[in-house]
């Protein structure tokens, strides 16, 4: 019996022991492919942030818009070009070509993204009266209304705009895109980026059913690089034009201008303006708005804070989506290579056309009245660098002989000017 007993107990232990082995096996072997699948999906995340880095994206387009970059950069930071403008823009061309996978909301061009928010401001044409503004509510006109003929140079200075626009439309572009192309050569960044919003945005639709083309973000380029290349481009320009001495011209101290004469100049500048050209009504009249906020001596806070901090956060704004819409994809193209070409054609003839004028004014102008036919090169619009420029280059012939107080008439004229031709030119081809 206990033989029976011991048998049955030593077989129940055997089949223990080996369904025990048994379980043991099979779990060995489940947590093994559980490790297999981890390890697996471990490897397919890996590959996935790879595939998404921009190291893998990159291609040498990328790479070469973050060169441009870095020239953006070293001019605004080693030689002082226009830091305000060309070091938010240099920062932006970065952020636009960093390589990334399309597709959740990360790019310029990405519906919903917040760069794409951003950027609203300018595909709207937003951000430009905002500057304006603020250009206003820190301009002086009081040697634009002492010395009224200076006008004229500013005005000269336009025939750029609409000498590159019938070149534009030679290259085959559309006439809007001609027109917003043209407006490069006022050297002025809000009104050219304001006119290409209207007319090169890639929405409109042309009379033969063809959408125009996206421009915006070449031409914005073109127009701030010119601006902040003011130093370099006009001076050899101004010494073709003009002799050793004419250079060397002494212009008399412009007179004295009462606050009863700055206060009406806005008024009646606004006023008159608009009604010239009323498609520049958002640009004119954010203009002469900020100086009348100026002048008018009883809203000093509100013009403050147009001319400091609102301008400052709409530069950085503008500057940082401006250059972040220069993504490689899109930017590098042959329409915007001959952008660039005939921005700079633009400006040689804006710059040219105010000094030509200048020496032919002169000829009409006896004693006194003379004025140095340096100041010409002011009438682009590029405040107040230009007119720094003619100041500089008069320095060089005459020690003494202070020009920017004299050059600021045409220079602020430039602005007007521009904005009237964008005007002008928005009310034929919109």
């Amino acid at each position: 019996m206990k033989k029976r007993i011991f048998t049955i107990i030593g077989v129940l232990a055997v089949l223990t022991l080996g369904s025990a082995l048994a379980s043991t096996g099979v779990a060995q072997s489940v947590g093994a492919g559980e490790a297999t699948s981890t390890l697996g999906r471990i490897q397919e995340g890996l590959q996935t942030f790879v595939n998404a880095t921009g190291f893998v994206n990159g291609t040498i387009s990328h790479y070469a818009m973050i060169l441009v970059a870095f020239c953006f950069l070293y001019l605004g930071i080693k030689h002082d070009f226009e830091p305000l403008l060309l070091v938010p823009i240099g920062t932006g061309i970065i952020i636009g070509n960093i390589p990334f996978v399309a597709g959740n909301q990360i790019g310029i061009y990405e519906a919903g993204s917040v760069l794409n928010l951003l950027y609203f401001g300018v595909v709207k044409g937003i951000y430009p009266p905002l500057i304006f503004l603020g250009i206003g509510a820190m301009t002086d006109f009081s040697t634009l209304i002492a010395n009224p003929k200076l006008m004229l140079l500013g005005a000269a200075a336009q025939i750029g705009i609409f000498a590159t626009f019938l070149g534009a439309i030679y290259l085959g572009f559309s006439l809007p895109e001609a027109g917003a192309i043209g407006i490069i050569g006022g050297a002025d960044g809000p009104t050219a980026i304001f006119l290409s919003s209207k007319l090169a945005n890639g929405i409109n639709v042309l009379a033969d059913g063809t959408t125009v083309k996206n421009l915006i973000g070449p031409i914005a380029i073109a127009a701030y690089s010119y601006m902040a290349l003011v130093p370099v481009i006009q001076p050899p320009i101004m010494r073709l034009i003009i002799n050793k001495e004419e250079r060397k011209i002494r212009m008399k101290p412009p007179r004295t201008v009462s606050q009863t004469e700055k206060i009406l100049f806005p008024i009646a500048g606004l006023i008159l303006t608009t009604l010239i050209s009323p498609s520049a009504i958002p640009l004119l009249g954010m203009l002469f708005f900020g100086n009348i906020l100026k002048e008018s001596t009883r809203t000093n806070r509100l013009a403050e804070t147009a001319r400091t901090k609102m301008i400052d956060i709409v530069t950085i704004l503008l500057g940082v989506t401006v250059g972040a819409s220069t993504q490689a994809d899109v930017f590098i193209t042959a329409d915007s290579m001959l952008i660039f070409v005939l921005g700079a054609v633009s400006f040689a003839i804006a710059t040219s056309c105010g000094l030509l004028f200048a020496k032919l004014m002169n000829v009409f102008l006896k004693g006194d009245d003379k004025i140095n036919p340096l100041i010409g090169a002011a009438g682009v619009s590029a405040v107040p660098d230009s007119a720094r420029v003619v100041q500089h280059e008069g320095l060089k012939y005459d020690s003494n002989n202070h020009l920017l107080m004299h050059a600021m008439a045409p220079n602020v004229s430039g602005v007007i000017g521009s904005a009237i031709a964008a005007g002008i030119l928005l009310s034929f081809l919109a």
